[in-house]
């Protein structure tokens, strides 16, 4: 016997909520696992060399209650608690422009210290074209899926691979040595994270659906793309007046 358009639909959405549930708690793991040293578990790691910064402290915090808030707003969804995810929307949004903030001028204050960014060798004016172009980025598919609420397909994949895309920052501190292995190491781990939205889309759709193609295109794409940049006098010359303005 073969399953009535309705027992089809329902078993496909049942999966879907499992997916996305599971990858959402899957990116928290994640970034708790790359910020436990310095900052969430700072207390148990006494020889980490570097103290959290009070602003640094707000920026964890903001970053964190984000991720946290994706699993609560898949959790809700699940549960169909549709009227209290659009309205824990909101305080997405809000979120979401905060952290471009601190996101800027926690790559300036970075890339003004005299060690430049903690732990790496790269210049900082140079360097601090990752996390610029992670603001960027992150707005752009955040952004999206809040213009493409409604369609609830493309809502949930944008705002996955958009939490995706910033995650960089945790996935490189994990302490196996993806930092000293340089950028292809931590966006190839990164990028990791993409393949099951890949995989799951052809797995329920047969088709990779647009808002998963052209999300995870401006995702990987992007990587190459800020370490070309950074390497040129423009962008050199571009964030040496942003962080002498700033200062």
């Amino acid at each position: 016997m073969t399953a009535t358009p309705a027992v089809a639909t329902g078993s496909r959405t049942s999966t879907e909520h499992v997916f996305y549930g599971a990858m959402s708690v899957a990116v928290l793991a994640a970034v708790c696992f790359g910020f436990a040293r310095s900052f969430l578990l700072r207390g148990l790691f006494p020889s980490h060399p570097v103290p959290p910064e009070p602003f640094f402290l707000l920026h964890g915090m903001v970053y964190l209650a984000w991720y946290v808030l994706l699993v609560v707003q898949s959790m809700l969804v699940a549960r169909r608690r549709v009227a209290l995810h659009r309205s824990l929307g909101v305080l997405g949004g809000v979120l979401a422009t905060v952290m471009v903030v601190l996101g800027l001028t926690g790559a300036i204050i970075a890339a003004r210290r005299p060690g430049g960014f903690t732990g790496i060798p790269v210049p900082p004016l140079q360097f601090m074209a990752i996390p610029f172009f992670d603001m960027l980025v992150f707005p752009a598919l955040i952004g999206a899926a809040f213009a493409l609420r409604r369609d609830l397909q493309a809502h949930k994949r944008l705002m996955l691979i958009g939490s995706i895309g910033i995650s960089t920052a945790a996935i490189a501190r994990w302490p196996v040595g993806l930092l000293a292995l340089g950028p292809p190491a931590f966006f190839g781990v990164t990028d990791l994270f993409l393949v099951p939205v890949v995989v799951h889309d052809l797995r329920t759709r047969r088709s990779v659906h647009p808002a998963t193609l052209w999300g995870c295109l401006v995702v990987v794409l992007s990587q190459p793309l800020r370490l070309i940049v950074s390497g040129t006098g423009a962008w050199i010359s571009f964030a040496s007046w942003l962080t002498h303005i700033a200062g």
